[in-house]
């Protein structure tokens, strides 16, 4: 079957619609775009024609105009996607996404608030209206629960249930979680959302001035904006507020899969980057707990005693 490479993309879309989020969709559109876009501009047109050569070429020309590995990793990952697909369905011969391989990606270690940084940033909105009510709420959620930005504006009223502390969100493949509310942030949401009932034109949480559901971007503009109200508080992005939440939820003794399970990974090895931060507790842990570590301090108490 021959068939162009416009109409295999166009195809996939069509299928990635049916069971995956709008955001992911469009990611997808962007990287297939460029894609189809590099494959013509090499004369590649029809789908017979392409090959494991072509996207690993696409692959090292990005890198070679500077490219970040995690934006070359995310682009192979969306075409090893559109290979598997069109493999299943017989346009391409099999095997041809196995054969492409994702770049090593830089481990970067995330960027945090502190405890006392993260309660300043909090702490320091104060107001009775309606943005001051709704802007803690808002952090006040990201930090107690460490949800996406995506899945904090997805949220709905239907979702949250305060009663029992706990909220229903929609991750990364359409993967449904519980997560969990604590109480500083259910009285934030009780004393917003009385406010929110008489603004909103949708079932968001999370809205605007106008009623209207409140963007990704938008979140941005209120931790930039609430950030630069507090003195010396350094600038982090908003999935800087994630990366606090899990901090600090293994810095206070939480294990590695529990954290994983609030955070929605669907890989260990994906929250297993938050454990720099705890060196300083596992070496008192080692220090306290280890049999050599414990017995050369005895020792040394026994010697001093001419023992």
């Amino acid at each position: 079957m021959t068939l162009s490479v416009a109409d295999a993309v166009q195809a996939f879309l069509d299928d990635a619609k049916l069971r995956m989020s709008p955001r992911t969709v469009r990611s997808y559109r962007q990287d297939l775009a460029a894609f189809a876009k590099w494959l013509g501009d090499h004369g590649v047109h029809q789908l017979e024609a392409l090959s494991v050569r072509d996207v690993r070429a696409h692959a090292s020309e990005m890198l070679a105009r500077g490219a970040a590995k995690a934006s070359v990793a995310r682009r192979l990952s969306c075409l090893r996607s559109f290979l598997r697909f069109c493999s299943e369905r017989g346009w391409i011969q099999g095997g041809i996404a196995e054969n492409v391989r994702l770049p090593k990606r830089d481990r970067r270690l995330p960027r945090f608030l502190h405890e006392e940084e993260a309660a300043a940033l909090i702490d320091h909105i104060a107001g009775s209206d309606f943005l001051a009510l709704r802007d803690r709420a808002l952090l006040e959620f990201l930090y107690a629960t460490g949800v996406r930005v995506s899945e904090c504006v997805n949220l709905d009223v239907g979702d949250l249930d305060l009663t029992s502390g706990f909220a229903r969100v929609l991750g990364k493949g359409g993967r449904e979680r519980y997560v969990i509310v604590g109480r500083r942030a259910v009285d934030a949401l009780r004393r917003y959302l009385p406010l929110r009932d008489r603004l909103a034109k949708e079932s968001a949480v999370f809205i605007n001035r106008r009623g209207g559901r409140l963007t990704d971007r938008s979140v941005r503009r209120v931790l930039e904006r609430r950030i630069e109200e507090v003195p010396g508080l350094r600038a982090i992005h908003v999935h800087g507020l994630r990366h606090s939440f899990a901090t600090h939820m293994l810095n206070g003794g939480a294990d590695l899969r529990s954290v994983q399970e609030l955070l929605g990974h669907a890989s260990l090895s994906s929250t297993q980057i938050y454990t720099h931060t705890s060196r300083e507790q596992l070496a008192r842990a080692y220090y306290a707990a280890h049999p050599r570590a414990r017995r050369a301090t005895k020792e040394r108490e026994s010697n001093e005693d001419g023992i």
